[in-house]
C-alpha cells in the first residue's frame, strides 16, 4: 500500500501564520522505504503524525493504497507506528505488549498467538516472550516496539526517530536489522523520521530532505549524494564544501584559482556555488589545486580531517590517517578531481 501526501498543509492551532508543514507533496510507493530527513522542526514528524491521524491538516488530503483517511482517526487506517521512547506497558509481559494492538482489534485469541509467536521470531526476541520491559535493554525494548507493530500486519509503518535513543553500537546493530525485515516484508511501506544522515543512506529506497515546513528535495541516497539540487541538501545529506565561485568559459574562478569543473550550461560571468564532498578532497599536488592554511584538524580514527582556510572560506579534507600530520598554521595544498564537483546555484545560502 502506498502513501500519498496531496497539498497537505498544517498548521499550530489552525493558525496559517505557523505552519508546521507547507503544501506538502510526496508519494512513498507500495514496498518503498522513504526516509523523511531534516533538523529539528523542519516538519518531518508532523508529516508523518499527519499520515497516522495524530494532527489534522488545515488543507491537503492524506491518501493510503488511493484511499482517502485524512478524516478517519488513526485506530482505523490500518497503519503501524514505532516511536522513540519505545513506549512498552512497563506492567505487560514482552508478549503482552506485541499482543495490545491486535486484542484491541478484537483478533481471535488463537491468531493473536501465531501472530505475537511470529513477530517476536522475526524481531529476534521470542526467547525474551516472558520478560517484562525493565528486565530488557534498549536495543531489545525497541525490537519489542517494532513487534508490536508489525504483529497486526500492517501495510504501512511508521518510524519516528526509532534509533535516536540507542548507543551508537546498538543503532548500527537495529539498522541492520530494519533492513533485513524490509527485504522479508518487501509489501510493506515504510516512512522513517530520522535527522541522520547515515540512517537515511543506510536504509531508504528515496530520501525527503525537509527544512523550514518544506520538502527542499527528494531523491535516491545516491542521487541526492552525488548531485544535490542545492546547497542545503548537499550540507545535510553528507555533508559538503560549499564555496561561492564565478563561471568562466571552461571551469569556474576561487580564490585567484581557475578550476576545470563542469558548468551545467551557466552561463559565463555567473556566480554560482561550487560542491566538493570532504573526502573527495586530496592532500598535496593534483588537479584544480586550492592553496590555504590548516586551521584545525581531527583525528577520526582512519582518517584525519583537515579544516583549510581559503581565501576567507573553510574548505574540508578528509584523508587517510596521516602519519605527521600538518599542524594550526602550516600551509597546505589541496586538490580535487574535475568529476568530483558539482555545481549548484548561487543564490542559495552557503552557511
Amino acid at each position: 500500500m502506498g502513501i500519498r501526501l496531496d497539498s497537505v498543509t498544517v498548521a499550530y492551532d489552525g493558525n496559517v501564520d505557523t505552519l508546521a508543514l507547507d503544501s506538502l507533496d510526496l508519494t512513498v510507493e507500495p514496498g518503498e522505504v522513504m526516509a523523511l530527513l531534516g533538523p529539528s522542526g523542519s516538519g518531518k514528524t508532523t508529516a508523518l503524525r499527519a499520515v497516522a491521524g495524530f494532527v489534522r491538516p488545515v488543507s491537503g488530503r492524506v491518501l493510503l493504497g488511493g484511499r482517502d483517511v485524512t478524516d478517519l482517526p488513526p485506530y482505523r487506517r490500518g497503519i503501524g507506528m514505532v516511536v522513540q521512547s519505545y513506549a512498552l506497558f512497563p506492567h505487560l509481559r514482552v508478549d503482552e505488549n506485541v499482543a495490545f494492538g491486535l486484542r484491541a482489534r478484537k483478533t481471535a485469541r488463537s491468531e493473536i498467538r501465531q501472530r505475537v509467536a511470529e513477530a517476536l521470531e522475526m524481531t529476534g526476541m521470542a526467547a525474551y516472550a516472558r520478560r517484562h520491559p525493565r528486565e530488557l535493554s534498549g536495543g531489545q525494548q525497541q525490537r519489542v516496539a517494532i513487534a508490536r507493530a508489525l504483529a497486526i500486519r500492517p501495510d504501512v509503518l511508521l518510524l519516528d526517530e526509532p534509533l535516536s535513543a540507542l548507543d551508537a553500537r546498538l543503532r548500527s546493530g537495529m539498522l541492520a536489522e530494519l533492513a533485513r525485515l524490509h527485504r522479508e516484508l518487501p509489501d510493506v511501506s515504510m516512512l522513517y523520521v530520522t535527522h541522520d544522515q547515515v540512517e537515511a543512506l543506510t536504509l531508504a529506497d528515496r530520501i525527503a530532505v525537509m527544512d523550514k515546513a518544506r520538502l527542499q528535495s527528494c531523491g535516491t541516497p545516491r542521487e541526492l549524494y552525488r548531485s544535490p539540487a542545492d546547497a542545503f541538501t548537499a550540507s545535510f545529506v553528507g555533508g559538503a564544501n560549499l564555496v561561492p565561485v564565478t563561471v568562466g568559459t571552461g571551469g569556474v574562478s576561487f580564490a585567484g584559482a581557475e578550476l576545470k569543473v563542469g558548468t551545467n550550461g551557466v552561463a559565463a560571468g555567473a556566480r554560482a556555488t561550487l560542491c566538493v564532498r570532504p573526502h573527495l578532497v586530496g592532500l598535496g599536488q593534483g588537479p584544480n589545486q586550492l592553496a590555504g592554511v590548516v586551521r584545525e584538524i581531527q583525528w577520526r580514527g582512519a582518517t584525519h580531517r583537515l579544516y583549510v582556510e581559503v581565501d576567507g572560506h573553510t574548505v574540508m579534507a578528509d584523508v587517510r590517517e596521516l602519519k605527521a600530520p600538518p599542524v594550526h598554521g602550516d600551509p597546505v595544498t589541496l586538490h580535487f578531481m574535475p568529476d568530483d564537483a558539482v555545481l549548484l546555484p548561487a543564490e542559495v545560502s552557503h552557511g
